[in-house]
C-alpha cells in the first residue's frame, strides 16, 4: 500500500535495512545467538510455541530474534511458516497422567501420592533484582531429582469419592481449529484449542475478572503439572502406535464451587487448561476460563460477566487475529479519511448557513 507513495519502495528497503541495524544493536556487545535464546529464555520459547501452534523450540528462539523480543511478532512468523509445512497426519492423544513430571503442585490436599515436587518455579523466590546475574558467573548447581514417574491425579481422588463431577467423554474425534474456521456455538474441544493458542495477557485478564466476581467462579487447583509427555503415532501398515518424541507442557486442574440440583446431589465441577511448554499463568487462566464459559452446560445462570460470553472470550482471545485488525489502521487510508474529511466539512458549512440564517 505503500507503493503508491513517492520514493515509497526506496523508503521500504531503507526501513528494512534500519531494522536489521535496530536488531543488531551495538556491534561492540556479542550478538545473542538462537540456542542462547531456547536455553535461557524458555519461558518466552514456551509461550511463542504454544500460541503459534508449532513445537519447535530452535525456530520459536529464532523468531524471538528476528522479532527483536515482541513475542506477538514472533508468534506471527511462527504462525505464518507453520502454513508452510506439509501435514503427515494426527498423533494419538497424549497421556498426562504418564508425564515425567519436573513440578507437581496440588492446592487442595497436603499429602498426596508422589508428593508435592516444587521444580522449576518463580512461586518462592524474592522479587528483587539478583545483580549477581549482571556478573554472568557460574550458577551454583541444583540437587536435581530425576523427572517423577506416572502419578495419580488428584480429582481421582475425589472422583472415587464421588463429589466431583464425572469426566466428559474424551472419545469423539475433535475438530481442527487450525484447518477449520472457527463456529459458534462451539463444544468445548474447540473451546480449549481456541484457549490454548489464545493470548496469555488476554485469557490473564478475563481469569482474573472471574476470581473478582464477574462469573462467580471460586476455584482451587487441584493441580499443576509440568513435564514431559510422549507423542504417539499410529501406523497403518505395523497395526500400531510408535513413539515419535515427547515435547514439555503444563498441565492444570481446577476444583471448583459446587454444583447440584434436586435430582444430582451437590459436587465439584472441573476446569482444564493445557498448553505447550512452561506456562503455569496461561494453563491456570485457561483452566478458570474454560470452567467460566462452561456455565450453560452446568445448568448455571448467565452472569452477563464477559469471561462467560464464549462469543466475545473466543473470538478476541487469538493475539495474531487482533494485531492483524488493530495495526491495520497505520496503514495509508487516505480516500477514506478525504470522503470523511470532505464529509465533516459539509457539515461544519451547513451548520454555519444555518446559524446564519
Amino acid at each position: 500500500m505503500y507503493v503508491a507513495v513517492k520514493g515509497g519502495e526506496r523508503a521500504i528497503d531503507n526501513a528494512h535495512a534500519w531494522l536489521a541495524e535496530a536488531r543488531r544493536g551495538d556491534p561492540a556487545v556479542p550478538e545473542l545467538g538462537v540456542a542462547q535464546i531456547r536455553e535461557q529464555m524458555a519461558l518466552a520459547v514456551g509461550r511463542v510455541m504454544a500460541e503459534g501452534s508449532l513445537y519447535d523450540a530452535d525456530l520459536a528462539a529464532l523468531a524471538i530474534k528476528q522479532a527483536r523480543g515482541d513475542l506477538i511478532e514472533a508468534i506471527f512468523l511462527i504462525r505464518a511458516y507453520r502454513t508452510t509445512l506439509p501435514r503427515f497426519g494426527a498423533s494419538r492423544p497424549v497421556d498426562t497422567g504418564a508425564m515425567a513430571a519436573i513440578r507437581r503442585v496440588s492446592a487442595t490436599f497436603k499429602d498426596l501420592p508422589g508428593g508435592q515436587v516444587l521444580g522449576p518455579t518463580f512461586d518462592y523466590t524474592h522479587r528483587l533484582l539478583d545483580f549477581a546475574l549482571a556478573a554472568e558467573g557460574a550458577v551454583p548447581a541444583a540437587q536435581q531429582a530425576a523427572p517423577t514417574g506416572a502419578m495419580p491425579r488428584v480429582t481421582a481422588h475425589l472422583d472415587r469419592e464421588g463429589v466431583i463431577e464425572a469426566e466428559p467423554d474424551g472419545n469423539a474425534a475433535p475438530p481442527d481449529l487450525t484447518r477449520e474456521p472457527m463456529e459458534l456455538p462451539a463444544c468445548r474441544a474447540l473451546r480449549l484449542q481456541a484457549l490454548a493458542r489464545g493470548d496469555e495477557g488476554f485469557l490473564l485478564g478475563l481469569a482474573y475478572s472471574s476470581q473478582r466476581g464477574y462469573g462467580r467462579t471460586h476455584p482451587f487447583v487441584g493441580e499443576l503439572r509440568i513435564g514431559e509427555v510422549t507423542v504417539e503415532v499410529e501406523i497403518p501398515e505395523l497395526g500400531f502406535s510408535v513413539a515419535i518424541g515427547a515435547i514439555l507442557v503444563t498441565e492444570c486442574e481446577t476444583v471448583n464451587q459446587f454444583a447440584g440440583s434436586k435430582t444430582q446431589p451437590a459436587q465439584f465441577t472441573r476446569g482444564y487448561g493445557l498448553v505447550m511448554g512452561q506456562s503455569e499463568r496461561k494453563a491456570i487462566a485457561m483452566s478458570l476460563v474454560d470452567r467460566a464459559l462452561r456455565w450453560k452446560e452446568l445448568g448455571e445462570e448467565d452472569s452477563g460477566a464477559p469471561v462467560q460470553d464464549a462469543e466475545f472470550v473466543l473470538m478476541h482471545a487469538d493475539n495474531i487475529q487482533a494485531t492483524g485488525f488493530l495495526e491495520h489502521i497505520k496503514l495509508p487510508h487516505y480516500v477514506d479519511f478525504q470522503s470523511e474529511l470532505e464529509l465533516v466539512r459539509r457539515l461544519r458549512a451547513a451548520a454555519a448557513r444555518e446559524a446564519a440564517e
